[in-house]
This record gives C-alpha cells, sequence and structure tokens, in this order.
C-alpha cells in the first residue's frame, strides 16, 4: 500500500484521484481531529506550521455551536484564525436547528471555509439536552435531515458537507443505519469515532466497527480512535478499508505524529513554550495558559519531556511562573527550528 507522500504526488488518472483530491480540499489521508477546547488557533497552528501538507491533509476547529439562530461571519473566522496555511482548515458546526444550521453554513462559505462538518459525536451534558451532537445518534432520520439542510444551505458554493459520527448511541446497532443516513443527506465523506456516546473516550476502540461502516456506504470513510503512534494510521487504513485516518488525543501527545518525526526534549519543549505564548497574545492570562498546557502534559510523550515518573510532577506543579522556567530550561533558544510551513496572514 502507498504511503501518504507516495500518494500525495503520484500522477492520478482522470476518474482516479485519490479521495482526499476528489472533491474535498484534503491533501493527504491523515487529518487533526475536532477538539473542544483545543483545537483553537493556538494549538492547531502550531501543528500545522510543523508539518507539510503531504504529512497533515487537514483540520478542523473545535465545534461551533449553533443554536436557534445562525453565526455570523465574523464569528466564524475567529475560530478559523488569523493565519493560513496550505493545509487546508474546516468548520465544525454542531446544532439541532435545521434553518439556523444550513444559514449558518452559508456564513461559513462566506468566511472562507474549505469545508463544513457536522458533529454528531459531542457526548457532553449540554450537548445532549440541546438535542445536538451525539444525541442525534438514536434518530438516523434526524441525522439525514440536518445533513441535508447544511448541503442544501452549501448547494452552488462548491464547498462539501461532511458529519461525524460515533458508532452508535447506547450500543452500535444502528451503525450501518447511520451512516447510510449520512450519505444519503448529501455527507461527502463520513468520520467515524469507533467508540459509542456511551463508551465516550474509552480506551478500547473497535476497528471492526470502522469496517462495517465502509461496507455499507459508497462515500469516503475516515476512522477517529485507536490511534496512538505513527504506524498506526496506515494500519487503520490497511485494517478497515478507510480513506482517511482522523488523530484526536494522540496527537496532544505527539503534535509530530502526523509526519512521524521524533523530536528531541528541547524541541518538544519550545513547542509547550510557543503555545503559552499564543494563548496569552489570545488574552488568556498566565495561569489560564499553562492550565491549557497541563491540559497536553496529561498525554504528552513527545520528545521524552514527560514519562510515567515525572508526569505527575509536572501537573502538580502548582507556581505557573515555576512550570514556565522549567520548560524553558529544557528549550532551545530562538525561534523554532522545526517549521516547515510558515503562516500567512489571512
Amino acid at each position: 500500500m502507498s504511503t501518504s507522500s507516495e500518494l500525495a504526488t503520484k500522477p492520478q488518472a482522470a476518474g482516479d484521484l485519490p479521495p482526499y483530491r476528489a472533491g474535498l480540499p484534503f491533501t493527504s489521508p491523515w487529518l487533526l481531529a475536532p477538539m473542544e477546547g483545543v483545537t483553537e488557533p493556538a494549538f492547531r497552528d502550531l501543528v500545522l506550521s510543523r508539518h507539510r501538507p503531504d504529512q497533515l491533509g487537514g483540520a478542523f476547529t473545535e465545534f461551533v455551536r449553533v443554536i436557534d439562530r445562525p453565526i455570523k461571519v465574523k464569528g466564524l473566522r475567529r475560530k478559523l484564525g488569523s493565519s493560513r496555511f496550505p493545509i487546508p482548515v474546516g468548520l465544525q458546526l454542531m446544532g439541532s436547528d435545521l434553518g439556523a444550521m444550513a444559514a449558518t453554513a452559508r456564513e461559513a462559505a462566506a468566511a472562507g471555509s474549505p469545508v463544513v462538518d457536522i458533529n454528531f459525536g459531542c457526548p457532553s451534558k449540554g450537548a445532549l439536552r440541546g438535542c445536538a451532537g451525539a444525541a442525534l445518534l438514536d434518530d438516523p432520520a434526524g441525522v439525514e435531515r440536518l445533513v441535508q439542510a447544511v448541503a442544501d444551505g452549501l448547494e452552488g458554493t462548491g464547498i462539501p458537507t461532511t458529519a461525524k459520527i460515533r458508532a452508535g448511541g447506547e450500543d452500535d446497532s444502528l451503525l450501518e443505519e447511520l451512516a447510510r443516513a449520512a450519505e444519503a443527506g448529501g455527507a461527502a465523506l463520513l468520520t467515524v469515532h469507533c467508540r459509542t456516546r456511551k463508551e465516550a473516550y474509552a480506551d478500547t476502540a473497535d476497528w471492526d466497527r470502522l469496517r462495517r461502516v465502509v461496507d455499507s456506504v459508497s462515500i469516503p470513510v475516515c476512522g477517529n480512535g485507536g490511534i496512538d503512534v505513527h504506524g498506526d494510521l496506515q494500519k487503520l487504513l490497511a485494517e478497515t478499508g478507510c480513506s482517511f485516518a482522523m488523530v484526536g488525543r494522540a496527537a496532544l501527545a505527539n503534535p509530530w505524529i502526523f509526519a512521524g518525526s521524533e523530536v528531541t526534549k528541547r524541541t518538544a519543549a519550545s513547542f509547550l513554550i510557543e503555545y503559552g505564548e499564543a494563548l496569552q497574545a489570545r488574552g488568556h492570562g498566565l495561569k489560564g495558559s499553562v492550565a491549557r498546557i497541563k491540559q497536553l502534559l496529561r498525554h504528552w510523550t513527545a520528545g521524552g519531556l514527560v514519562d510515567s515518573s515525572s508526569r505527575l510532577d509536572w501537573l502538580r506543579c502548582p507556581d505557573p511562573e515555576q512550570l514556565m522556567g522549567r520548560l524553558r530550561s529544557h528549550s532551545s533558544l530562538g525561534p523554532p527550528q522545526d517549521l516547515v510551513n510558515r503562516p500567512a496572514p489571512d
């Protein structure tokens, strides 16, 4: 099976384009998952800047909550951020009001989003109370209606609609029906988080569920869940038949997972310092920025900076200045040396 870099450069015959080039904006099969409170520009841009388009094919904003009125262009542009990379970043929307979702999709097109994704996977209590996110996993017909509303809202723009589901609600008995509903509604790509709503973020991930979806629809499928290291990306495609692999928590542990790069402790510490500085530049205080850094440190494996014996020491450090000082003691001086993309202003 070809590697992502081979696929990105190999000439393709007409009608034989790889899925990430056939009507979709993605540049490789590997995608960064949308994660609430994480994939805002401060973190996302740092990951994009460290990967070439043939290494990381796309990313998504954290979900934009749509309630009973559309979100306007200005707010959506804030989610997209001010920097642009050769790697596309799509807006993810979450809501249940058909009219508001369709209108927001049109605003997303005007904001410059190259793809609009619909969140059917968030298991939070707030999403469930609002009949949004994973609440719709019990209602395949509702999934179809919502996908169709967004697709209709984007009609004439050339921008595809994609959807992200979990394997089901309480169980996976509706999995194939949910997948076919998303396809019938007009989704150009379906991402499947292979855990159910009930399983939330359990350690186990059943890739057989991904194969079931691949066998039940004709659109490309993206598998999400159970990826820990770079080698798992191609393994997921080979074992499931998926066209894409999406990485969430493993990218918090190692932001270089898409390229498979081995980084030093100094480079790893520099990333975290730059992340804290980016958060502060966006209005977060030092304390809040360090809290976000600790969110990454709970998972962090890159560069050998954190291991099982030192993780608690990092997380229990009570003084934000002390933690930043500890990172600086490990970091290299000067600008980052591992950048492969320079962000361009919007």
